[in-house]
């Protein structure tokens, strides 16, 4: 084919890989082999000197602007009336409900339908209007006041996930979304930025409308998609439909969208989102409840700010300000030393923050926070445990310096930096090392050493020398029985679980001897792979990396754990006193075929019908490998009763989720496809 010819096919061939990349995250090659197409493009286009339209080697971003030019939407976009508790939902649904049954007394011919509801996310970032005329991106701006916003194509053009052509090409029309910036994106932003941003929203919204697209490219946004406003040659009888037609032309449409029939579901709905929000990847601020029908919503309209058919349902706010009183170095079990955050006590969504956290000196620096003590700083509840600090809110350096310590504040020994972390390498004779040690080892998912708690690992290394997870099975009754609130019952309770715990599961035995860089998924591959504590002990680098998902650093670190003197001694003293670790026999042993066998399934959730253990061996039974965690790799999701961001994160990836469980049971039985 002639130049011109190959060009157009490269674009096409690289527009499909991007929607199948940015908007389905499901790739069909890989990044070297996208990246040999887009060379040829781009050796192409310098060849000829000609750029043909929608050539991706645009999306980078050009020339800078010298100004916004106000853009007319073709019809107007609204604001959202505002709910903060269920008597405002109410409110909102009684007032349609009166719209819609006096329209049926006047209308009883072509009566509307009872009405039920979506809820989908409230996204906190910048509106964006796109105007698509024959299947070709033509124009895209900001909301402004609803009926005139700014002209940002050149800006929307670098991200990658928005199609600049469709397949639908017949007329005009507008769609609507928000861009955004992926937490996670803004996370791995401020690691190198000169300037770090200070939350999502505001970087997507700075970048959206910084005079120079290439600024806006290096932000990396995404945008959802959710509403079609103005169409010409188009229509829809509900919502669902609408949001259908989007992903036949390739907009990137969130998979969370919920159909309730009455406002009860809805607000036991809001309740979960709420819930779930500081599991995504990216910031809400609501959720939104809208009417199904379409044609409802035409007859109740809008008032003179808000639809009739739509509001907006607030969560309470999850960023706010206070005073950084003091900041604290906290040493984990690792030897990793940790920032703590002290700050003027704030309320956040009916919690009251006192302390918040701060990952190293490097993101204490990124955040604009070195000289902050004393000063007023964002914060944001990122979890539900411990809070996160944005940035400071003035720019100046007007506050006391934060200054990193030189030795451990805890037993003093010189810190070393490895990597963007302090470390106490003094593993043996640090105090909050080994007692997080030893609670570790006996925790739930590790030893599960029943009534054992951070303040009993404690009171056993102050007042009995317990400082090596052997030593817990060296304790006798008169040992427990001197210590303050022990008596004869507890101090008898944890001595039978203790020697319950001999007898312990290999992957459980592994993961609770906490090996760097190992979690319970490795531990379990280890454990189904050797068979044998000796053998995994005894295993070098070569023999680690033909695991599947044992890399070079992690086996590296399992070597370096069994080859010090200390941990094989803390071994060997555990298997004198009794310590069996062991694989049930038959465990990997597939027993049969269903819809699982060769697969990657992930539990999340109670299940109520068996437990989530008995739920993996079955799993395994029939040849799944049961993962710990969601990917792309993921095939599938059982979802029990409160499931969180696994949930999420599996519906944004397209994984295909069982939330029934009584069909799950149908699957594992061969009775379901």
């Amino acid at each position: 084919m002639d130049p011109k010819q190959e060009m157009q096919h490269l674009i096409e061939e690289i527009s499909r890989h991007n929607y199948e990349y940015y908007t389905l995250d499901r790739p069909s090659i890989s990044d070297a082999d996208y990246d040999k197409l887009y060379v040829r493009l781009v050796t192409l286009e310098r060849e000829t000197g000609t750029v043909l339209p929608h050539s991706p080697t645009q999306r980078v971003g050009g020339e800078i602007l010298k100004g916004f030019e106000p853009h007319k939407h073709l019809s107007r976009l609204w604001s959202l009336d505002k709910a903060q508790t269920f008597e405002h939902l109410q409110a909102w649904q009684q007032r349609a409900a009166r719209l819609i049954t006096d329209y049926n007394a006047k209308n009883p011919e072509q009566p509307l339908p009872e009405p039920s509801y979506v809820i989908e996310l409230k996204y906190d970032g910048l509106t964006l209007n796109l105007t698509y005329e024959d299947g070709e991106l033509v124009q895209a701006s900001t909301r402004g006041n609803g009926t005139v916003g700014e002209a940002i194509l050149p800006q929307i053009k670098t991200i990658k996930s928005i199609p600049t052509r469709i397949p639908f090409t017949e007329g005009k029309f507008e769609v609507q979304g928000e861009g955004i910036m992926y937490l996670s994106v803004l996370e791995d932003y401020n690691k190198t930025a000169a300037e770090p941003l200070k939350n999502a929203r505001n970087a997507a919204a700075g970048a959206l409308r910084n005079l120079n697209p290439k600024v806006t490219a290096s932000r990396k946004l995404d945008a959802f998609f959710y509403n079609v406003g103005y169409k010409e040659g188009l229509s829809f009888s509900t919502h669902r439909e609408m949001h259908d037609f989007l992903r036949e032309n390739r907009f990137k449409v969130n998979p969370y969208a919920v159909y309730c029939d009455t406002l009860d579901q809805v607000f036991e709905e809001l309740k979960k989102v709420e819930a779930r929000r500081h599991d995504l990847d990216f910031l809400i601020d609501g959720a939104v409840i809208k009417l199904v029908d379409l044609r409802t919503r035409d007859v109740l309209g809008y008032t003179d700010k808000f639809p009739r058919w739509a509001i907006a349902y607030k969560f309470e706010a999850e960023e706010t300000t206070t005073i950084l009183e003091h900041v604290s170095w906290e040493v984990g079990r690792t030897g990793k030393i940790t920032p703590l955050a002290n700050v003027e006590p704030v309320d956040i969504a009916g919690v009251t923050v006192r302390n918040c956290t701060l990952n190293n000196v490097g993101d204490i620096e990124r955040k604009g926070l070195k000289f902050a003590l004393g000063t007023l700083v964002y914060i944001r509840r990122a979890n539900d445990v411990i809070p996160e600090m944005i940035g400071k809110v003035t720019d100046e350096q007007d506050g006391g310096e934060i200054i990193a310590p030189t030795h451990c504040p805890a037993c003093g020994s010189l810190l070393e930096e490895k990597g963007a972390h302090l470390f106490c390498v003094n593993k043996y004779g640090c105090r909050p090392q080994l007692v997080g040690r030893i609670v570790h080892f006996a925790s739930r998912d590790a030893m599960d050493i029943e009534t054992f708690s951070n303040m009993t690992a404690e009171q056993l290394y102050d007042e009995r020398g317990v400082k090596d997870p052997a030593d817990l099975y060296d304790l006798t009754l008169d040992d427990l029985l001197g210590l303050p609130r022990f008596g004869a019952k507890k101090a008898g309770n944890l001595l039978a679980s203790i020697e319950k715990s001999k007898i312990c599961d290999l992957s459980s035995y592994l993961y609770a001897l906490g090996i760097p860089n190992t979690g319970k998924t490795t531990t379990k591959a280890l454990a189904d792979h050797f068979k044998d504590l000796r053998r995994v002990m005894e295993a070098t680098v070569d023999d680690l990396v033909q695991i599947p998902d044992v890399g070079g650093i992690v086996a590296d670190s399992i070597v370096s754990f069994f080859a010090e003197p200390a941990m094989r001694d803390s071994v060997e003293r555990m298997l004198a006193r009794g310590v069996t670790p062991a694989v049930e026999a038959g465990a990997a042993e597939p027993v049969g075929e269903n819809i699982f066998t060769g697969k990657t399934v992930v539990l999340t959730g109670t299940l109520h019908l068996m437990t989530r253990d008995e739920a993996s061996k079955r799993l395994e039974a029939y040849g799944a490998k049961v993962s710990g965690s969601v990917s792309k790799k993921t095939d599938f999701l059982i979802a029990g009763e409160n499931a969180g961001s696994k949930l999420t994160k599996a519906q944004d990836l397209g994984v295909r989720i069982i939330d029934d469980e009584e069909e799950f049971v149908r699957l594992l039985e061969g009775k379901a496809e």
